[in-house]
C-alpha cells in the first residue's frame, strides 16, 4: 500500500474543487457558444425571410438537411429553428445576446419568448435567473406567479431605517403580494391554520420569499420582563445578513400590528442579533391593506417594517407545483422534448 503524505486529502479536495469549477466555467462557455449560433441562425432564417419571402416549408427543408448533415446534433428540428428566428427577431443586437440571453441556456431563452413579450421584463427575469440559478421550471413559475409586476412593490419604511445599499436590497425581497396558492386552506382560514400550513409546505413558502431566506423556526420565543411572547414565523436572509420576522393577519391591516412589530424587532436585536449582524426586518402579512393607514403606521417608527398582502385559495382547486414536483418534470424534460417538430 502506498505511504501517502501527511497533506494528501488537502491536496485531493482542492484539486476536486479546481476540477468542479472548471466543469462549470466550460458548460458555461458552450452554452454561451451554442446560444451564439442559434442567433446568428436565427439571424439567417429571418434575413433571408423578409427579403425572399421563405415560408414554412422551407424551414422544414432546411431542418431535415441540417439533420442528416450533423446526425448527431440535437436542437435542429423545424421547431426550434422557428424558435431561433424568433430569438434573433428579439435581440437584434448581438451585444445584447452576449451580455444577458447567452448567460442562461437556451431553453430557458424559449420559455420567455413563449411567455414574455415585453423586452423589459424579458430582461428583468434574465437578470434574476443569472442571480439567483434559476431552473427553467422554477423561472416558468415565477413569470406564471407574475414576480416583476409583485417584487419590491410592498410599503416600508426602509429607505427610513435603514441605510443604503441594505435598504434598497430589503425593498427587493419584500412582495406584494404573496401568492399562497399552495396552501390547501381557503381564505376563512383562520391565523394559527395559516401559520401551520405554512410551516407545512415550508419549502413552497421559500420558493415564494425568494432566494435567500433559511427557516429558523415558527413560534419562535422571546421572553421580556418574565412574560414569554412568540414571532409566528423567523427567518435569516443570508444576503442581507439579518433575521426576518413574519408575522400572519387574516384580517385587514391596522395600526397596531405596526407596533406589535416593532416590540418583536426590538426585542429581537436586543437578545437574539450577533453584533455583526444587521438589524432585524418585520413583515407583517396581511388579507388586505389601506396604504394611507399603513405609511402613516409606519412613519415615525424607527424598526425597518414592510405591509404586504396574502392571496390564498379562494376555493380548493389544483394547487401549484411542490418544489419536488418542479425540480422532477426539469428532470424528466431534456432537449429531445424541444427537437420534436
Amino acid at each position: 500500500m502506498v505511504a501517502l503524505p501527511d497533506d494528501y486529502d488537502t491536496l485531493l479536495e482542492g484539486l476536486k474543487t479546481r476540477i468542479r469549477q472548471a466543469q462549470v466555467k466550460a458548460a458555461l462557455a458552450v452554452n454561451r457558444e451554442l446560444v451564439l449560433l442559434y442567433w446568428q441562425i436565427g439571424k439567417d432564417i429571418l434575413a433571408r425571410q423578409e427579403r425572399e419571402g421563405w415560408g414554412a416549408g422551407v424551414v422544414g427543408r432546411l431542418s431535415n438537411d441540417l439533420r442528416k448533415a450533423f446526425p448527431g446534433m440535437k436542437g435542429l428540428s423545424a421547431r426550434n429553428l422557428n424558435y431561433m428566428r424568433s430569438f434573433s427577431e428579439a435581440y437584434p443586437d448581438e451585444q445584447i445576446v452576449q451580455q444577458a440571453a447567452a448567460q442562461i441556456p437556451w431553453f430557458h431563452n424559449c420559455v420567455l419568448l413563449d411567455k414574455v413579450k415585453d423586452p423589459e421584463q424579458r430582461k428583468w427575469y434574465i437578470g434574476k435567473t443569472i442571480e439567483n440559478g434559476w431552473s427553467r421550471n422554477v423561472l416558468v413559475h415565477h413569470i406564471d406567479s407574475r414576480l416583476y409586476e409583485r417584487e419590491g412593490k410592498a410599503i416600508t419604511n426602509f429607505a427610513a431605517t435603514l441605510p443604503a445599499p441594505q435598504s434598497d436590497l430589503a425593498q427587493q425581497l419584500i412582495k406584494d403580494p404573496y401568492h399562497l396558492d399552495f396552501l390547501d386552506i381557503t381564505e376563512e382560514a383562520k391565523e394559527r391554520d395559516l401559520e401551520q400550513a405554512l410551516v407545512g409546505r415550508i419549502r413552497d413558502f421559500l420558493l415564494e420569499l425568494g432566494s435567500g431566506f433559511a427557516f429558523v423556526g415558527s413560534q419562535y420565543p422571546l421572553t421580556v420582563d418574565d412574560e414569554e411572547f412568540r414571532i409566528d414565523l423567523l427567518f435569516y436572509h443570508l444576503r442581507l445578513r439579518c433575521f426576518v420576522v413574519i408575522e400572519l393577519k387574516t384580517t385587514a391591516f391596522k395600526p397596531e400590528y405596526a407596533g406589535k412589530m416593532n416590540f418583536y424587532l426590538a426585542a429581537l436585536d436586543d437578545l437574539v442579533k450577533h453584533p455583526d449582524d444587521q438589524p432585524s426586518i418585520g413583515i407583517i402579512l396581511c388579507r388586505s391593506k389601506g396604504d394611507a393607514k399603513v405609511r402613516y403606521a409606519l412613519q415615525r417608527i424607527n424598526s425597518p417594517i414592510g405591509v404586504s398582502t396574502h392571496q390564498l385559495p379562494k376555493e380548493l382547486e389544483e394547487s401549484l407545483p411542490t418544489v419536488e414536483a418542479l425540480e422532477q418534470e426539469l428532470k424528466t424534460v431534456d432537449v429531445e422534448e424541444m427537437d420534436e417538430d
